[in-house]
């Protein structure tokens, strides 16, 4: 009896907070629409070619405008991660950890910090990348569709698999580098809001 009643507690709580709603569509605003912008703000360019971080390098025109999109992005990740009341405490940690690494890659430019911004830089996209696996629950436990456990561990093997590209990529020294690492970095951005979606779903269902 107690062990229905504390699930039905659990089942009333909403799935995610009203203000998480909105951090979760600020993060790829700020994130894609942060490179966009600053990519329109150079006299020359090559988004396929160069990183997202070469955009807030000194020599680059208003270099603190990407510096500013990824701190937003990083803190709507936090705000994200507090909001999502449903899910297990060791994905909103993954992800808040995710959302510290990247406000430090904006912090932390690499022409000036090249060691420390390629730290936050892994440390970033391997949150970002983990966290889905991390939301996994059991069919019977009432989860949403991104909580199944083929869904979740599907979503980290395909963040996953555009940050190796990305990596293998630059290891390579040439070819679409910076294109490798928007599509990793522009996906993960918009992962946190499929799932707020989904809570949001199984909120209205409930």
């Amino acid at each position: 009896m107690s062990a229905r009643i504390a699930s039905g507690a659990t089942d009333r709580v909403p799935g995610v907070a009203p203000w998480a709603r909105v951090s979760a569509v600020v993060a790829p605003v700020a994130m894609i629409g942060g490179w966009l912008l600053a990519e329109s703000l150079q006299p020359s360019f090559d988004p396929v070619t160069e990183t997202i971080s070469a955009l807030a390098v000194a020599t680059r025109t208003t270099p603190w405008v990407l510096g500013v999109a990824l701190v937003t992005t990083g803190a709507a990740h936090v705000v994200t991660a507090l909001g999502t009341r449903r899910l297990r405490p060791a994905a909103r940690a993954v992800l808040a950890l995710g959302g510290v690494a990247t406000a430090a890659v904006g912090l932390l430019p690499v022409d000036a910090h090249p060691q420390a911004h390629g730290v936050a830089a892994g440390v970033g996209f391997g949150a970002l990348a983990l966290w889905p696996a991390l939301t996994a629950r059991r069919a019977r436990s009432g989860g949403t569709g991104v909580e199944r456990p083929l869904p979740a561990l599907g979503g980290t093997a395909l963040l996953t698999a555009l940050v190796v590209v990305f990596v293998v990529t630059l290891a390579s020294g040439s070819g679409p580098i910076g294109l490798t690492e928007r599509l990793a970095a522009g996906a993960q951005s918009l992962w946190p809001l499929l799932v707020v979606l989904a809570l949001r779903r199984r909120d209205r269902r409930g």
